[in-house]
């Protein structure tokens, strides 16, 4: 499976995924029950609503779900960069939450719904709406660090260039101000900026190249790699 983390979508905040759902649901389900009308279709209306709402919560929490590369899926070089830079256990329970929150909110649709199948009045059956969409909001607001951290993963690994660990690679590393990224923009077609003071490499830099016809990326690294893992910088373990 390749991994492009360009092409995940944003993940957005609680407070926009929840105005986002009860905006769709309002939208396709105004409000358009009287106190007149028989009680039968007055329960017909809120447990659709509770419904929708559900299923849009579901959806969108999927979505975000779906856009992330399942850690099982992934190469193992992959793997390893996601744990440098953000601790893949903590990556594992933020989506762990998600798909929680998901199944939390599935159930208080269930719950409700069946509460409203035997409301007895148009006021009854409102108020069991309404504690429902209430407590579905609630879920979604303690999302909040799960998906800030979320759209951080997605922001980050999306800057990092494309990087194939099944091509041939040319690492570059050294001591600073030597010139590696000049060497790498003369041997490729990367776009570096080059800076005449130490240590400017903060990230990773690929450029690609032909060579008696076959195709090589070349990695700039930040660093001379000369010490144990343990004593690296995250910088450093990007390498």
């Amino acid at each position: 499976m390749k991994t492009t983390w360009k092409d995940i979508a944003p993940v957005p905040t609680s407070q926009e995924f929840l105005d986002i759902v009860l905006s769709r649901t309002q939208r396709r389900l105004p409000t358009q029950i009287r106190a007149g009308f028989k009680i039968s279709r007055i329960r017909a209306f809120y447990m659709r609503k509770i419904k929708f709402t559900c299923e849009t919560f579901a959806e969108k929490i999927q979505a975000v779900l779906d856009g992330f590369p399942r850690l099982a899926d992934i190469h193992p070089f992959h793997k390893d960069l996601l744990n440098t830079l953000y601790d893949a256990d903590h990556f594992r329970i933020a989506l762990g939450q998600l798909s929680t929150a998901k199944h939390l909110i599935e159930t208080v649709a269930r719950d409700y719904v069946r509460l409203v199948k035997y409301g007895q009045s148009l006021f009854q059956c409102k108020q069991l709406k309404r504690a429902a969409l209430g407590r579905m909001a609630t879920i979604c607001k303690r999302l909040k660090d799960p998906l800030l951290y979320l759209e951080q993963v997605r922001q980050h690994l999306g800057r990092l260039p494309s990087i194939d660990p099944n091509t041939r690679t040319l690492l570059i590393c050294g001591y600073p101000n030597v010139g590696k990224s000049s060497f790498l923009k003369n041997i490729s077609r990367a776009d570096v900026d080059v800076q005449p003071y130490a240590f400017t490499t903060k990230s990773l830099f690929v450029g690609h190249f032909d060579y008696k016809m076959l195709r090589f990326q070349a990695i700039d690294t930040p660093g001379i790699l000369d010490h144990p893992l343990e004593e690296m910088n995250t910088i450093e373990m990007q390498s």
